[in-house]
């Protein structure tokens, strides 16, 4: 069952069409010009559109370009009768997926929907597989380990996931938290919907607002397009603000209101638009001394801290590298294009000796330089000679 938007200025045909998607089983929405269908495609979230060109008030190509400018994943069915080869090949250069003469052909409706929204599902899956491909790359995403920290870790996440409680996970950099957030998503209601991460370190103070909750255009100098912001992006599914002890005053105020209320004003706009979004929030400050200095607000802090989960350095479970270790080096082997290796026992034990003041993440890396620098094995050697440089 697909959402459908119908544009056309003839009731008649917009009457035939709905009778044609309903008995499909598609809910449908209804706009009398381009003007009106263009406000009903910017607010819903709509899996196929069909629009007529001729139209008062704005024709279905200008609705087609202005749609494009502001949403270029929604696929748009442009239906005349007064169709042109010309028409056609224009419409569908400037994005539209279909193109159908009046009076439509039942038949023709249905395989034209059907093959958008089958490409609607690809692209949505396609997004999905290069979100895993790129953090299977990593592997820091993964929460390997059978520590007494990590399974307690795991119970906890089993018992929240399924609830849309707000989850705020502390931890040092690189220990894991956005595996936690990870398996949150992935356990939840919402796995099907979009996961969506925002390193609030990485965004310098007078974007991150913009990045957030989006823009109009012409909001600031660089603004030449209307933009979502992540928590539009997120819209069904959960939304992941790592280091959001690094956030701005400013922006604090504007996530407290979006968590308070469900909703989000852009930057330079006026109109609030309702999000339903789950938030997890991860730090490797301590915020409630944050919170003291005057850089963090505590009301956010509770409104964040629903659940509270703390990710262990890595040498408060050293138990857990002898897993870590066989995972990196598998995924190292792999991306290289190198022959499976082994490590021995000593060498994990030497493993173990050290600070890992970079936790998971350092761990990789070591891994990483230890497949490519020794033979066939990694051994107790290889590790005093390589996992820590100038050594």
């Amino acid at each position: 069952m697909a959402k459908i938007l119908i544009i056309d200025d003839e009731k008649a045909i917009r009457n035939a069409l709905r009778d044609i998607l309903e008995h499909e089983k598609h809910v449908v929405d209804e706009a009398e010009d381009g003007a009106a269908g263009l406000e009903k495609a910017k607010k819903g979230s709509f899996d196929v559109v069909l629009c007529d060109i001729k139209m008062p008030k704005l024709d279905g190509l200008e609705f087609l370009q202005k749609l494009m400018a502001h949403n270029d994943e929604i696929p748009v069915i442009m239906i005349s009768g007064h169709g042109t080869i010309d028409t056609a090949v224009d419409a569908l250069k400037k994005g539209a997926f279909d193109f159908i003469e009046k009076p439509p052909n039942i038949s023709r409706i249905l395989v034209a929907v059907r093959n958008a929204l089958d490409r609607g599902s690809l692209v949505q899956e396609t997004k999905t597989l290069r979100q895993k491909v790129q953090k299977e790359k990593t592997g820091v995403n993964r929460m390997v380990g059978e520590s007494k920290a990590l399974n307690e870790i795991r119970a906890m996440i089993e018992k929240v996931a399924p609830s849309d409680a707000r989850v705020l996970v502390t931890g040092g950099n690189g220990a894991g938290k956005e595996g936690v957030a990870r398996m949150i998503h992935e356990k939840s209601a919402r796995a099907s919907g979009p996961f969506i991460e925002v390193n609030c370190a990485a965004i310098p103070s007078e974007l991150i607002e913009s990045e957030l909750f989006g823009h109009e255009k012409g909001s600031f100098t660089s603004a030449i397009a209307q933009r979502k912001g992540k928590f539009e992006l997120a819209d069904g599914g959960t939304l992941f603000l790592d280091e959001i002890g690094d956030m701005s005053a400013s922006a604090q105020a504007k996530v407290l209101r979006a968590l308070q209320e469900n909703r989000i004003t852009r930057v330079g706009g006026d109109k609030d638009i309702k999000v339903n979004v789950r938030v997890v929030a991860a730090t490797n400050k301590d915020l409630r001394k944050e919170i003291e200095a005057g850089n963090f607000r505590e009301d956010l802090y509770h409104r964040l801290s629903v659940i509270p989960i703390h990710v262990p350095a890595l040498k408060d479970r050293l138990e857990d590298i002898p897993l870590l270790a066989e995972h990196f080096i598998q995924l190292v082997c792999n991306e290289q294009g190198i022959a499976p290796k082994k490590i021995g026992d000593k060498a994990v034990k030497e493993l173990q000796k050290l600070p890992w003041t970079g936790n998971v993440r350092e761990l990789r890396n070591v891994i990483e330089r230890l497949v490519i620098l020794s033979d066939k094995e990694i051994t107790d050697g290889d590790v005093k000679k390589y996992a820590i440089p100038g050594n």
